[in-house]
């Protein structure tokens, strides 16, 4: 099973990988987490150019095909043989978030936007997406308070974050088989336990127990 965590800044999707990941190994399942962009060598070098090297620009078209690039050496390298062991893949993003990011704040075209997409991916999509959903101040606040990692688009307007967070909720709108929208505002047990129940459920095994 492949199953995705989106949504903006600061809503909580690492550590709602980090708890999922200890439920479910404590059940007997073997996880692996892997983070966008990232989870290869090239893919951590892109993600270093991407977000964290200063005074460095894109243009938005080269911010597509940058992710993409890291993207696809993780789905050939690590997602795709992964999955075809029959483990559990938890991704911290995934193609979503380059819809979203770039497609719908950004304003890129996004029939060609899916169609870099789907060439990076070869047509990979989770089999459930958890959309962490909060204003986007508050999960910028959240972010701050917290002292995580700041990066390049982490420093966009506020304006920009708002249109992120319209984005995703327009894709869960679309597909909702594929997605499950959780207030990310709520206490991060709950959130987890809520998360746990749903995964258990695709899995076809019981909340409580074993």
């Amino acid at each position: 099973m492949f199953i995705s965590f989106e949504g903006p800044e600061g809503a909580g999707k690492s550590t709602q990988v980090r708890l999922l990941a200890a439920a479910l190994r404590a059940r007997g399942h073997d996880v692996l987490c892997v983070r966008e962009p990232g989870g290869t060598p090239l893919g951590e070098q892109i993600r270093a150019l991407l977000l964290e090297t200063p005074g460095v620009r894109f243009s938005a078209r080269a911010e597509v095909l940058l992710f993409c690039a890291a993207r696809a050496q993780l789905v050939a390298d690590v997602l795709q043989p992964t999955l075809a062991d029959g483990r559990i893949v938890l991704a911290d993003r995934y193609a979503d978030s380059t819809r979203v990011y770039q497609g719908c704040a950004r304003g890129l075209d996004s029939q060609a936007l899916a169609a870099v997409v789907s060439f990076a991916t070869g047509g990979l999509a989770p089999d459930l997406t958890f959309l962490l959903d909060l204003p986007a101040d508050v999960g910028l606040a959240r972010k701050r308070r917290d002292g995580g990692e700041w990066n390049r688009l982490d420093q966009e307007s506020l304006a920009y974050h708002r249109a992120v967070r319209r984005g995703f909720l327009a894709l869960a709108a679309q597909e909702p088989g594929r997605w499950r929208v959780l207030d990310a505002e709520r206490p991060t047990e709950a959130l987890a336990a809520e998360v746990l129940a749903v995964v258990l459920e695709r899995l076809a095994e019981p909340v409580a127990g074993g």
